[in-house]
């Protein structure tokens, strides 16, 4: 979610209403899902049906937060510290390849990785300058940042996950998107990048039916069968209880993990059935990473889960709900194991 864009595309609102009112009404038609993958990377987080599993062959189920570093690049040591101490076993990490911010060094990365590392979160990379773009050049912008950095992620398997590109496709189109992905991981696999890939969604990661249509057609693309998926839940994919569960429905029914990558509490004077998505995350064994630690601005302050960066203060509607409350990160995260 980018926070000088990320909240600017209104004019598809009536579009996206029905759309939801069609995934919330429509009963949902498992896929038959694929084969397990079994464990196919040594060292390394994989896939099995609907569950990640971590190098030790663990069940992992992320809770955690984003936190919005490549505009905030002088807080990190003090904001990791503070986000470890909700408990959180997972961070997401807002990064630049240099195209709209500037760009975060293959050094920067390794720091960030090795910070993570010594606190037992694990890091979920992604690039933010591709959100809400509809071009595929954009997408591929983003894969050559990962090959360029791509020393600082082999060997990490264990400790990284790669989201390749925030919110790519604005659009509410599943072909495009699956068009775009099934170009882009099989470039990431050939450069011997082994680690999990993460995809958010289709219509700025909220269009969860794009990972229904198509994503067993992304996952058949990675060949180590490592991939996982995101839905980002605002007012639209998060809009109510019976969206939020049958758009992770939807999802899970193709038999691969899903994750709510982003979600907040409310978005655009509009409510989030966030509780909702904690409660059924739990249930489901679904991860979830809430969007963000702190310096949104242009509008959307309430954002913030934190009031400082230490994170000595939490927003009370949204942060301490989300750490503190039932079924919130300190009473639901587990430390993954490898850090045991």
């Amino acid at each position: 979610m980018c926070m000088r864009e990320m909240f600017s595309i209104k004019k598809i609102a009536v579009l996206l209403v029905v759309v939801f009112v069609f995934a919330a009404c429509k009963p949902i038609e498992p896929v038959e899902p694929p084969e397990p993958a079994g464990k196919v990377i040594e060292g390394g987080f994989y896939v099995s049906g609907t569950s990640l599993y971590d190098a030790e062959g663990v069940e992992f189920v992320m809770r955690g937060v984003n936190y919005p570093h490549t505009w905030f690049k002088n807080n990190l040591e003090e904001a990791l510290p503070a986000i470890a101490a909700t408990g959180s076993n997972t961070v997401r990490i807002v990064l630049s390849n240099g195209v709209q911010w500037r760009k975060d060094s293959e050094e920067d990365v390794l720091r960030i990785i090795e910070m993570c590392k010594e606190l037992h979160m694990i890091a979920v990379l992604e690039v933010h300058d591709a959100t809400g773009r509809n071009d595929i050049d954009d997408l591929m912008k983003a894969v050559d940042y990962w090959i360029e950095i791509k020393d600082v992620l082999i060997g990490n398997e264990a400790y990284v996950i790669v989201n390749i590109a925030n919110e790519w496709l604005g659009n509410w189109e599943s072909e495009a998107w699956r068009d775009g992905y099934v170009e882009a991981i099989p470039k990431l696999r050939e450069v011997g990048i082994k680690n999990t890939i993460m995809v958010d969604a289709a219509g700025w990661g909220q269009y969860a039916k794009s990972i229904h249509d198509y994503g067993r057609e992304v996952f058949d693309s990675d060949e180590l069968s490592n991939t996982i998926f995101s839905i980002h839940m605002y007012e639209n994919a998060g809009r109510t209880e019976k969206i939020v569960k049958t758009n992770i429905d939807r999802a899970l029914a193709i038999g691969v993990p899903v994750l709510i990558g982003e979600f907040g509490h409310k978005h655009g004077n509009k409510s989030v059935a966030f509780e909702s998505i904690l409660s059924y995350c739990e249930e489901v064994g679904a991860g979830y990473l809430g969007w963000s630690w702190k310096g949104n601005s242009g509008g959307v302050e309430y954002l913030d889960i934190a009031l400082e960066w230490d994170g000595s203060v939490l927003s009370a509607d949204w942060g301490e709900i989300l750490v503190n409350g039932e079924n919130g990160i300190r009473q639901t995260s587990v430390m993954c194991s490898v850090f045991e």
